[in-house]
């Protein structure tokens, strides 16, 4: 349960948990607070790797933005294949990630094929 919580705790630059960072910091803060989703973006996202999935949905919400922002670059439609492909560079388990864009609205998938909502 720890490693859990530890893991989705808020993290400075050089990886040490913030002062006073708590479970519920995140619930008090808008959805579209910038320093925010900053924070959360440097607490998972490592040398350009997503570390883990995060398990608290506003913070995978930020990830999900994030990453609908690395890969969907252009007003396009993309192939399933081209969509795994990009997303493998970011996290393993792509499936996970690319239905969770979905489900959160970022990302519409139409006849295999996905594009930016």
């Amino acid at each position: 349960m720890d490693e859990e919580r530890d893991a989705d705790a808020v993290r400075a630059e050089d990886g040490a948990p913030t002062e006073g960072a708590t479970p519920t910091d995140d619930t008090a803060r808008a959805d579209d607070d910038p320093a925010f989703e900053a924070k959360i973006v440097r607490a998972f996202i490592r040398d350009g790797r997503l570390v883990t999935i995060p398990a608290r949905e506003k913070r995978r919400q930020v990830i999900y933005r994030y990453l609908r922002d690395q890969v969907f670059t252009e007003d396009r439609s993309y192939p399933e294949k081209e969509v795994n492909q990009r997303l493998a560079l970011f996290h393993p388990d792509v499936a996970t990630i690319r239905r969770g864009m979905v489900d959160a609205g970022l990302v519409t998938r139409e006849a295999g094929e996905y594009r930016r909502a």
